[in-house]
């Protein structure tokens, strides 16, 4: 039986937290950054989590689940 394998995307995106949730980056913080407050630039800059909606299907493209 061959392996499944992970999405590429979602490997690239997605980091496992110790304690087992799924940590991300967010959007919006790549060009166009001169009309976007330093307030909200710098709020961009740090991790999220991933929402509690989201997390089945994103373990299932990264094939922990």
């Amino acid at each position: 039986m061959p392996k499944q394998k992970t999405k590429s995307s979602a490997k690239k995106r997605f980091k496992l937290t110790g304690s087992g949730k799924i940590k991300r980056k967010h959007a919006f913080k790549s060009h166009i950054l001169t009309k976007k407050s330093k307030k909200r630039k710098l709020a961009l800059t740090h991790s999220g989590l991933v929402h509690q909606a989201d997390v089945n299907s994103i373990k299932e493209q990264l094939r922990l689940k």
